[in-house]
C-alpha cells in the first residue's frame, strides 16, 4: 500500500493512542512516545512493524504517541491512518481480512 499524505488518526486521551503516518522515500522509520516504553516499547514496536508487514507498506513514517494503549487500539489507529494516508474511499478491510 503507498502512503500519499500525511494522515493522524487517534487521540491524546488516556488509554488511548495518537499515530500519525507519512510518506517515507525508500524505508520505515518508527517513532514512538509512551509513558510505559520501557515496559512495552518493543511490544509497540512489534506491533507496528506486523500491521505495517500485513498491510503491505514498505515506505512510512510512523510517528506513535502512546498514552496506555491496548495493543488491539494501536492496531485498529495503525491500520486507520494508513488508510486516509493511501486516500481509500468505500469498504475498508479491517482486521483480520487484511492479509
Amino acid at each position: 500500500m503507498i502512503l500519499k499524505k500525511p494522515a493522524v488518526a487517534g487521540t491524546l486521551e488516556s488509554s488511548d493512542v495518537q499515530i500519525m503516518v507519512e510518506p517515507c522515500e525508500g524505508k520505515i522509520e518508527i517513532i514512538i512516545q509512551s509513558s510505559v516504553l520501557n515496559q512495552y516499547g518493543k511490544q509497540i514496536k512489534a506491533t507496528i512493524e506486523d500491521v505495517l508487514k500485513r498491510m503491505d507498506v514498505t515506505e512510512a513514517k510512523v510517528t506513535v504517541i502512546d498514552k496506555g494503549a491496548l495493543d488491539c487500539t494501536l492496531r485498529a489507529r495503525l491500520e486507520c491512518a494508513i488508510f486516509r494516508s493511501s486516500e481509500i474511499s468505500g469498504e475498508y478491510p479491517w482486521g483480520d481480512v487484511i492479509q
